[in-house]
């Protein structure tokens, strides 16, 4: 039942990345990837949320998997992250790609942070 749950999450999540990802496109546009930045910082936040939900007992264990590997893992996407990384570097973007990178992994941090620190102080 879990593995089925966390399928259904998976598609939604990966349905909520589209639909964010191409809103956030069309608002900015330009080549740097302001979308899957969006996507990784906001999926790492609920991550987080989800985490110290469960770590705080107002969430199962269960649930919480589910839900951070099924929706979290389904709507961030580290691949493009690092896809989009490489293709400003060939581009001759290196100042772009290194800002992506690295800016995309504080920002995602920061964000699981905040997550599990906001869970622990409702909790």
């Amino acid at each position: 039942m879990t593995a089925l749950l966390v399928c259904l999450l998976g598609g939604l999540g990966a349905v909520a990345r589209f639909t964010v990802d191409g809103a956030v496109r069309q608002r900015w546009g330009g080549t740097f990837p302001v979308g899957t930045v969006v996507v990784n910082v906001t999926g790492s936040l609920l991550a987080g949320l989800l985490a110290g939900a469960a770590l705080a007992g107002a969430l199962g264990g269960t649930a919480a998997t589910a839900a951070v590997a099924g929706f979290c893992g389904g709507y961030t996407t580290f691949s493009t992250a690092m896809t989009d990384t490489v293709r400003l570097a060939r581009q001759g973007r290196v100042r772009r790609a290194v800002l992506n990178a690295a800016g995309t992994a504080a920002l995602a941090l920061a964000a699981a942070a905040a997550g599990l620190s906001a869970a622990a102080a409702l909790g």
